[in-house]
């Protein structure tokens, strides 16, 4: 193998692994659409109580997307750094 194919190689494999890093992003956004969905649901039955219910659906979504964004510097440093 010549080096212009084992350096082709090795960024096909950054790519992949980087592809590979991003599916973490899969289940955030699931638990995303889980939390917003238990909300909605919540709000409905008793509104009353909304104000509660929306600060802490506001903050699981914070910590659901602090998964994806690790998941996403991960990525960037397996395309950039390795």
């Amino acid at each position: 193998m010549d080096e212009l194919a084992a350096l082709a190689l090795a960024n096909g494999l950054k790519a992949i692994g980087a592809g590979l890093a991003m599916t973490g992003a899969i289940g955030a956004g699931a638990g995303i659409g889980i939390l917003v969905n238990g909300a909605v649901q919540g709000i409905a039955r008793n509104p009353d109580a909304s104000g509660n219910i929306q600060t802490n659906m506001i903050l699981g979504i914070a910590f659901a997307e602090a998964v994806a964004i690790y998941a996403l510097v991960v990525a960037l440093i397996i395309l950039f750094v390795v």
